[in-house]
């Protein structure tokens, strides 16, 4: 690839940096933090989550939530994946994207939204270090150095960001402390598949001013081959370089700011769609289908290239009784991605045997986004230890930013522009009724406003949409014994309007969607049980949505139509388990069951191409519809659940040999609105394995990894426009790892 070398030449510098530092500067840790101390008693680590704005135990916020600690991330993106790898690690959590490695697409609850536009709006919200990440570009952020990731599951339109009927992915970053800190980690594998990653952080000026530098590089060689141009090994390779810097002042014990800068470069592949490998007239993968080959006559060789850049400055003075906070952020996302949308070529078959079948007629398209987005928060919220606790605040976000579709067969290229201006108004009360009971109830205000215009190539075609609405939720948390709790909460969340302009680049009217609005039932239980060895928690959920926004996508005429449904509905149960089974061993096994569906009996979508519909279809306007009423929710599996195993055998006063293992399952999921033979999956399972030896109490570890180790090919999701086209998961990745940690 182009920039391969550069980059890695640029972060091997970086890690010449860190290591210097790492023998200069760095001593070894004296003490284990408290969760290591814990899990050294044989019992299970304190939970640590952020759900209200605070630092609170897991088990005393009345929420559905899930953690992934750094041991997870690391080994979750162990093989350079991107984060959809995500899907699937907290029971509910569904990610995936039809554009490569940037704009996911998220789903907790079955909730989410399938439009594959730039400027696509989602129902779950993903925040880095507090800052909202709205537009999908930016929501493909790299994770790394990460201290958890939080998944809330459910509505949390009280206090956080903006459209989070279904939940939020929150991301929290390593902050810069006062000890001296490096650590560095070296990954090779099988594909070319190739990692570096490291951070250094301590006092620049002793309990006064800290600093932290992180970076990561990612990068896999080409290796699927071209069938139509006969080129071996030509496409599928990227490099992702990631950076983040921070500097923490603390002038004096009540005041800190710290300003942190994220960068990010992406040079790499688009999502591979493969023509005609499903059916026809069932789900499963057929002859035409090679996972390392595809036959493309066009897409340009399917080449996305991002940069991406943030800048947030976060400042908090604590006064008496109350500690006043302002997030002040601004982010920027350019770039591009084409591909050959319909997966093959023209013709039937090549000479002399081969190819992906018919290609009725061809679609190569190219997207890009030129984004600014500017956040503000400030948050007034009580320190004290009183029975009452509180906070209010404002919030104001500002989007600007251009999408430019070139259609390579339909010219000519059109340029839109969407503005969004949104500020709310917020603010949580909980009281402690009785030591055993304590009540939570928190309201927002929002006001949010849209605006469209094309810019070139197309009739202006403007379009505005708003509107205001009142978020709350209310909750009651109850202790039963010491070590278990119960909880009920209600909750009511809106997603402001939508408007969706890329159809204009094939001839057809910008689309609009009004707000959608949930109400959310849940009930849940906390416990801790055998010593702190055993933790179970589990909830219980209904929830109601008022013209849930979809998404009509493909079809025959291949547009993106935003629909708003009647009403929606879902219920569903989550498990989630941890067994310390003993010092060394330790299980955690988390599982959910979503049961949605549509509830509108007039709406009607427009269908595949060539695809087997199995509902009910009715003829408007001449095409051909199919009439969607109690059809799940796209892409939201019935049944999904998460397993991981770490096992370690002492050696000596500092080392272990150990086995670590993660698994992930969603069940049968429908892809489109309607259904049909071809187009949904089966029961998908992946899981990962890491071996290897620690060293000096963690200071240093040298493994062997896998990632989807025995090497399943899942379809992901699908293009219905004109064939039974489909995208599937990475192969099996093996590779051996070395990191250090001081």
């Amino acid at each position: 690839m182009t920039h391969r070398f550069s980059a890695i030449r640029a972060v091997w510098a970086g890690s010449t940096v860190l290591a210097a530092a790492a023998f200069g500067l760095a001593a070894p840790a004296a003490a284990q933090d408290e969760a290591a101390a814990t899990e050294a008693d044989g019992q299970l680590a304190t939970i640590i989550v952020t759900a209200n704005r605070r630092e609170e135990n897991l088990q005393d916020v009345p929420v559905s939530a899930d953690i992934l600690d750094a041991e997870r991330v690391t080994a979750i993106f162990s093989a350079t994946a991107d984060i959809t790898a995500l899907a699937g690690t907290a029971p509910g959590l569904n990610v995936e994207s039809s554009n490569g490695r940037v704009a996911p697409r998220f789903y907790i609850r079955g909730l989410g939204n399938t439009d594959f536009d730039l400027a696509a709006s989602q129902p779950v919200s993903v925040l880095l270090d507090d800052v909202v990440m709205e537009n999908v570009t930016l929501k493909s952020f790299p994770i790394f150095d990460v201290e958890r990731v939080e998944v809330l599951r459910g509505p949390q339109g009280t206090l956080f960001g903006r459209n989070t009927p279904a939940g939020i992915v929150k991301i929290d970053s390593v902050k810069p402390s006062h000890d001296t800190s490096v650590n560095a980690a070296l990954s090779f594998g099988s594909l070319d598949t190739f990692a570096l990653s490291g951070a250094v952080g301590g006092s620049i000026v002793p309990d006064v001013l800290a600093f932290r530098v992180s970076a990561q590089l990612q990068s896999r060689g080409d290796w699927i081959s071209n069938g139509f141009t006969g080129d071996e090994n030509s496409l599928g390779g990227y490099e992702d370089v990631a950076v983040r810097g921070q500097l923490l002042f603390t002038p004096t014990e009540r005041a800190s700011i710290l300003a942190a800068v994220n960068f990010r470069d992406l040079a790499g592949s688009s999502t591979f769609f493969r023509a005609n490998i499903l059916g026809p007239g069932n789900n499963n993968l057929n002859a035409n289908y090679d996972r390392d080959t595809v036959f493309y006559d066009a897409g340009g060789g399917n080449k996305a290239n991002y940069q991406q850049f943030g800048a947030t400055l976060t400042a908090s003075y604590e006064f008496d009784g109350a500690t006043l906070t302002s997030i002040t952020s601004h982010w920027t996302s350019e770039g591009s991605s084409r591909g050959d949308i319909d997966g093959g070529f023209g013709a039937v078959f090549l000479p002399g045997g081969g190819g992906p079948g018919l290609i009725p007629f061809p679609s190569d398209t190219q997207d890009s986004i030129d984004l600014k987005q500017t956040t503000q928060e400030v948050r007034l919220a009580s320190n004290g230890d009183g029975p009452l606790s509180w906070q209010v605040g404002g919030f104001y976000f500002d989007s600007d930013f251009d999408v430019s579709t070139v259609g390579f067969t339909f010219p000519p290229p059109v340029t839109v522009n969407h503005t969004n201006e949104a500020w709310a108004l917020f603010g949580q009360v909980s009281y402690q009724l009785t030591e055993k009971l304590r009540v939570t109830g928190g309201l927002r205000y929002t006001d949010d406003e849209k605006d469209f215009v094309v810019l070139s190539g197309a009739a202006p075609q403007p379009r505005s949409v708003g509107d205001e609405n009142i978020d709350w939720d209310i909750s009651l948390f109850g202790d039963v014994t010491d070590n278990a709790s119960v909880y009920a909460k209600v909750a009511n969340s809106f997603r402001g309007p939508t408007i969706q302009g890329r159809d204009v680049a094939f001839f057809s009217a910008p689309s609009v969607a009004q707000s959608e609005n949930i109400t959310s039932y849940e009930v849940g239980f906390k416990s801790e049980l055998a010593d702190r060895r055993v933790r179970l928690n589990g909830a219980a959920y209904y929830y109601t949505v008022d013209d849930p926004q979809f998404t009509a996508v493909g079809g025959a005429g291949n547009l993106v139509q935003l629909i708003n449904a009647n009403k929606g509905e879902a219920w569903g149960v989550e498990m989630d388990g941890a067994f310390q089974i003993s010092p060394e061993f330790l299980v955690t096994l988390g599982v959910a069951y979503n049961n949605t569906a549509i509830k509108d009996s007039t709406l009607a979508v427009g269908t595949c191409f060539q695809c087997t519909v199995t509902d009910r279809t009715v003829t408007l306007g001449g095409a051909t519809r199919a009439l969607v009423n109690n059809n799940p929710f796209p892409n939201a599996p019935e049944w999904s659940g998460d397993f991981t195993a770490r096992y370690s055998i002492p050696v000596g006063n500092s080392g272990e040999f150990f086995i670590f293992t993660d698994w992930v399952y969603l069940g049968e999921t429908n892809f489109l609105l309607y259904e049909s033979r071809e187009f949904n999956a089966g029961s998908r399972i992946e899981g990962g394995l890491k071996i290897g030896y620690a060293g000096d109490n963690g200071q240093w570890e040298v493994a062997a990894f896998a990632r989807n180790i025995t090497d399943e090919d899942n379809v992901l999701g699908v293009i219905d426009f004109n064939n039974n086209t489909a995208f599937v998961n990475d192969p099996r990745i093996i590779g051996a790892m070395v990191s250090v940690k001081y």
